[in-house]
C-alpha cells in the first residue's frame, strides 16, 4: 500500500510504518525475512541504467573538479608572475626616470 511493491527491507520498513533502523533491530524478522527472500533484489533495466547514468555523471564531476582545481592552481600563479613584473616595471620606470638620458646623435 505505501510501496512500489519491490522486495526490499526499505519497502518492508515502509510497509509496516517502522524505522528503517527498527525493522534492523528486529532480528526474529530479519531472520524470516533472510529465509524467504533468499535471493538478491534484482534491478530492473531502468534502474540499471540510472545507476550506471549517475555513476558515469559522478565520474565527469570528479574530473571536472580535478580540472579546476588545475586551473585555479595556475590562475593563482599567473596572478604572482603578472604582480611581481608589474612591480619590477614600476621601479625601472621609476629608475629610469631619476637618471638624466642624453638623446642619441642623429647618423646624418
Amino acid at each position: 500500500m505505501h510501496t512500489d511493491g519491490a522486495l526490499t527491507k526499505e519497502n518492508l520498513a515502509r510497509e509496516a510504518q517502522v524505522s528503517h533502523a527498527t525493522v534492523h533491530r528486529a532480528d526474529d524478522i530479519l531472520a524470516e525475512w533472510n529465509a524467504k527472500v533468499a535471493r538478491p533484489v534484482l534491478r530492473t533495466p531502468g534502474e540499471v541504467a540510472r545507476d550506471d547514468t549517475i555513476a558515469e555523471l559522478r565520474k565527469q564531476l570528479r574530473e571536472a573538479r580535478a580540472e579546476i582545481t588545475q586551473l585555479n592552481g595556475k590562475l593563482d600563479a599567473l596572478a604572482t608572475v603578472t604582480a611581481n613584473l608589474y612591480h619590477e616595471n614600476l621601479a625601472l620606470k621609476k629608475r629610469d626616470s631619476d637618471r638624466r638620458l642624453a638623446p642619441l646623435p642623429s647618423a646624418n
